[in-house]
């Protein structure tokens, strides 16, 4: 009979109260192997003495060294995500400003949780987060899913099934939370190796010391620790595809040994002398500007053109137009489905806003407002108000133009020239402050006063031109918002 005791899945506390940090350890380790940090150093120390990252994490936004701020909170949720794509992040936190909540949603968290909360509560989200990543992973062995049919969708499946035969290196370009993990899984699935092996590796997620025997394998007594002679990725890849995400991240001295790789084939274990072979087709994926990196020196130009034999550019999800309604549809069904439960629907107007939104989170965030939207509103039309709530208030994209249709900017600039020699009290501030207010009262003004109609001719989101609105006094009624 069979009495070991069950895995427990992996949880990471980040606060930097003592106190909250051994209660919650107490109470949610009968649970969870709970892994405790204060500050983003130590998260990141941490993690690369663990295998893998961890499912789960719960994170306070006020961090040292700015611990009555969110900045290094936000910073961190960034990077768990780059480190681990499919980590769910709850943010327990006592900066509990809604702006805040929202904008660690759009980063990537699925849920913001008001400190105090009781640990029960909290058990239950982690314990729902990890039943919504256990079907994702049901979902992701199944169906590759990469769903739309507009344009930039159409361009994107075009270059998948071209560049799936081939045995060359693809290299993937897009924006955090974009879905370049899965255009790399839809390349493998669309390829004649798809029956081989698919193995995917963070670049970032481990220590750069031991990035080299991960990647090609160690002998018996190569360094400390090494118990036993082990292969690496690309052994036991074989034939099969090799995904290495956040290539960027590869430190200098080993992209000499990938090139080898790429080259010929060729590759040794650390601590041994015999030359090994893998036939494994490389994809690398990143959301840095690697022509730059190469520019600045971090980057092997030789690897850069060796990697991007073909390229793939994901689109980020404000460039997807109707595809947005569909990804809507995909994830609602999909998290219905999973939680039993009746799917939402949105009314006209906030169907409109999640069209206008500019979604800066990309995929990632798109689906965490699904997950939020069919807990809270199961079976029930969605309105502009209630979608409002779950969006990022900064829009990460949007904001007022560089330059207004119809403004010379050079007459601007020299115009400015002569207000900046001639004013003794100039104010930036208030004097940004005032041509703004003006720009937006004309606008409306020629708009007899309709606030979406408003919003495009300053090329703006009719939620950024409501909150200037409101700063202004011009506007208190949120019913305003619907026009």
């Amino acid at each position: 009979m069979d009495t070991a005791a069950p895995i427990k899945p992996d949880l990471l506390i980040v606060d930097d109260d003592p106190l909250i940090t051994d209660t919650l350890d107490f109470v949610l380790g009968r649970d969870f192997s709970v892994h405790v940090a204060e500050s983003r150093a130590q998260v990141k120390s941490l993690l690369r003495q663990l295998e893998t990252p961890p499912e789960l994490a719960l994170v306070d936004l006020g961090l040292p060294p700015t611990p009555h701020r969110p900045d290094e909170g936000f910073r961190l949720i960034n990077e768990l995500l780059a480190l681990s794509p499919g980590i769910k992040i709850l943010v327990l936190s006592g900066q509990n400003d809604e702006d805040n909540a929202r904008h660690a949603r759009a980063l990537g968290a699925i849920e913001f949780v008001a400190k105090p909360c009781e640990p029960q509560r909290l058990k239950e989200l982690l314990l729902k987060a990890r039943t919504i990543t256990a079907a994702e992973r049901v979902a992701q062995g199944v169906e590759p899913g990469i769903v739309g049919s507009g344009p930039a969708i159409a361009k994107l499946k075009q270059q998948i099934r071209q560049y799936a035969d081939s045995p060359f290196p693809v290299l993937i370009e897009g924006e955090s939370g974009s879905g370049k993990e899965l255009v790399a899984l839809s390349l493998h699935r669309q390829s004649p190796r798809a029956v081989k092996p698919y193995l995917a590796l963070n670049c970032a997620a481990i220590s750069p010391s031991l990035v080299e025997a991960t990647l090609f394998g160690h002998a018996k007594g190569a360094f400390t620790g090494a118990n036993t002679a082990r292969p690496g990725y690309f052994e036991d890849a074989r034939d099969g595809t090799l995904f290495l995400d956040e290539i960027g991240e590869l430190p200098l001295e080993l992209q000499a040994k990938l090139l080898r790789v790429l080259e010929n084939g060729e590759y040794q274990r650390v601590g041994e002398t015999q030359s090994r072979h893998s036939q494994a087709r490389v994809i690398a994926a990143t959301n840095r500007d690697l022509r730059h990196e190469v520019k600045a020196g971090g980057f092997r130009a030789d690897l850069y053109h060796r990697l991007s034999v073909f390229t793939v550019n994901v689109p980020p999800l404000r460039d997807l137009g109707d595809d947005k309604i569909k990804l809507l549809a995909h994830f609602a069904d999909f998290y219905a489905a999973q939680s039993g439960a009746a799917r939402f629907t949105l009314d006209s107007r906030a169907e409109q806003l999640w069209m206008d939104y500019a979604f800066p989170g990309n995929v990632r965030e798109l689906r965490n407002i699904v997950i939020r939207l069919t807990t809270k509103h199961a079976g029930e039309s969605v309105n502009s108000e209630q979608l409002l709530a779950e969006l990022d208030p900064e829009q990460g994209q949007d904001g007022f133009p560089d330059a207004l249709p119809g403004v010379d900017h050079r007459s601007t600039v020299e115009a400015a020239k002569r207000q900046l020699l001639t004013a003794r009290n100039f104010r930036l501030d208030e004097t940004l402050g005032r041509m703004e207010r003006s720009y937006v009262e004309a606008a409306l003004a020629l708009t007899s006063g309709n606030l979406s109609q408003a919003a495009k001719l300053l090329g703006v989101h009719r939620t950024t031109l409501y909150s200037r609105m409101q700063s202004y006094g011009t506007v208190t009624d949120r019913s305003a918002l619907d026009q």
